[in-house]
């Protein structure tokens, strides 16, 4: 059979057609058999680099000097951001042009440049791509369900209408007719936020293609020509939040029909400039140690440690019954000092995801935040007494409370300044929180949920994002931790898994996300667990409150 007629399995050779190719100019980009290679080089073996097939591609093609002819160019001219020649970087034989320049050596910067491309590559095809196609599909989800939402409504102003019977239905009438511009409108609104997100697609798509085009090129020119887009694309679009139209029925004025039968609020929308947040790039799980580690102890000078909270895998800050909230490394060194602005102690401790440290102050009942080494007061409580707070992976700060006359408990959100949310009770409408002063720790999980470690409860307390209850936690049925559960600093890690302190039987707790138990963690030594918090690299740092002790435990592989 011709192979030349036939579908191919094996990659031919470039000149017969027939042969299985084994050979490959690199610098021709051409595919060679055996037999052939003598044919394609005979014209000058100079200009052809013959290499193995599955070695292909490995020849750099530098380019030409506009200076030096017959020369290429290996090195870059910093100050003159171009590629240079031998004899452009030769102090005896350059030019004044580039004397005294820093030259770099230019396959060196290529493959940073092509390190960069795939990083580029990586991040738009797993990240970036993958967020719009979120905000597509949801703004898509919202534009199909839209005719279902306006049906209700529209029924709703139907029912209204018969009620007033035939006098009204004129003004019936010309609600429906608001309603219905009111929905055009809507969905020019979604439709053109959806085409935004589809364009800016459509240049990540076409973005990725050309990516991966560089990434398989070897041409100099074309790497050293490359810019990334990256920057510029992960700066996310407003997201547009609509507001459903309401209707407010009024009682039966015949005199003045349309203003008595109601009023439409009109349509309305807002733009949240960080309303979308980049989708996290997914990891390998890691597993639990047979037996966790102690990485180091650091000791931290206070005989009554209460919170401590990680700045990075390096440094912590800590806080306790002073003024004085202290940063440490992991070499047990202070390289921070901070008093609370009202000299009182401060209650617990967070830092933002750009470092800022924010506390709760005790004596102002005001969450702080330190920045740039200026103290503000981001928060400020009435008729409530603050307790302990949580910095969200979206920048809220949720804050536990709890009334003034000790009976209530609660756990409120807030955006800047301004209280968005407050989780008080479950569906039912009893407590979720135990009614007192007892501390009330919390955190948020990879997942969203919120998590609070209630102490007068003996229980850790679960709730999703929305505040809707979870699970309740209340301890693990041991025979070798035979006093109360009774919990205090609670932490969450890359997995998703909740880790709380059992103060009086010296150990930690390990959940998965819904509250089953996992394992303890007792065999470093413990006393007197307090704080928790865990690091990016999920190392677990931990408080002692006797002790001023700081205990950094590995825990997952």
């Amino acid at each position: 059979m011709d192979p030349r007629h036939s579908a191919q399995d094996v990659v031919r050779c470039d000149l017969c057609e027939t042969a299985i190719v084994q050979m490959y100019c690199d610098l021709c980009h051409v595919n060679l058999c055996f037999a052939c290679i003598g044919k394609h080089i005979a014209d000058d073996y100079d200009k052809h680099k013959v290499v193995p097939f599955q070695n292909r591609k490995s020849t750099l093609i530098y380019p030409k000097c506009s200076t030096h002819q017959n020369k290429v160019c290996e090195f870059h001219c910093k100050e003159c951001d171009k590629s240079v020649c031998s004899f452009c970087n030769d102090n005896l034989l350059s030019s004044d042009k580039h004397k005294g320049h820093t030259f770099f050596i230019l396959s060196e910067i290529y493959k940073e440049r092509k390190a960069d491309i795939t990083k580029d590559s990586e991040e738009i095809e797993n990240i970036i791509s993958p967020t719009y196609e979120e905000m597509a599909t949801d703004l898509e989800t919202q534009i199909t369900n839209l005719d279902g939402e306006y049906v209700k409504f529209t029924t709703l102003v139907t029912k209204h209408g018969e009620e007033w019977h035939k006098e009204i239905d004129n003004v019936i009438n010309k609600m429906k007719k608001e309603i219905k511009e009111m929905k055009i409108k809507h969905l020019e609104i979604l439709k053109k936020h959806l085409d935004e997100i589809k364009q800016i697609r459509s240049l990540i798509e076409q973005s990725l293609i050309t990516l991966t085009k560089m990434e398989e090129s070897n041409e100099v020119s074309v790497i050293m020509e490359y810019k990334s887009q990256n920057k510029e694309l992960k700066k996310l679009p407003p997201k547009v939040r609509v507001s459903l139209p309401t209707f407010s029925p009024n009682t039966v004025d015949r005199e003045q029909l349309y203003k008595s039968l109601g009023s439409l609020r009109p349509l309305s929308f807002t733009t949240y400039e960080n309303g979308y947040t980049l989708k996290k790039a997914e990891t390998s799980p890691k597993e639990l140690m047979d037996e966790p580690e102690l990485v180091t102890t650091m000791n931290t000078g206070s005989k009554s440690l209460r919170s401590v909270t990680c700045l990075s895998e390096e440094e912590f800050w800590t806080s306790g019954e002073v003024s004085d909230m202290k940063c440490f490394n992991v070499q047990g060194t202070v390289i921070n000092t901070i008093k609370t602005k009202s000299g009182g102690r401060p209650g617990d401790i967070a830092v933002t995801s750009d470092g800022d440290l924010v506390y709760t102050d005790k004596t102002t009942e005001t969450v702080n935040k330190v920045k740039s080494g200026q103290t503000e007061e981001v928060i400020k409580i009435h008729d409530w007494i603050l307790k302990q707070l949580c910095v969200t992976s979206s920048g809220d700060i949720l804050v536990t409370m709890h009334s003034d006359d000790k009976t209530q408990s609660k756990v409120v959100r807030y955006t800047g300044s301004t209280a968005k949310q407050t989780i008080q009770y479950d569906d039912e409408g009893k407590p979720l929180y135990s009614g007192n002063n007892a501390i009330k720790y919390i955190s948020e999980n990879r997942n969203l949920d919120i998590c609070v470690a209630d102490w007068e409860a003996g229980a850790v307390v679960v709730v999703n994002q929305a505040g809707k209850f979870r699970f309740r936690y209340t301890g693990h049925s041991s025979t070798i931790k035979n006093k109360a559960f009774i919990p205090r600093g609670i932490a969450t890690d890359s997995q998703s898994q909740i880790l709380t302190v059992d103060c009086f039987n010296y150990c930690i707790h390990i959940l998965d996300q819904n509250g089953q138990f996992l394992r303890y963690i007792d065999n470093c030594d413990l006393k007197d667990p307090y704080g928790l918090c865990v690091g990016k690299s999920d190392n677990l740092f931990v408080s002692e409150y006797h002790s001023g002790l700081v205990k950094k435990i590995k825990y997952l592989h």
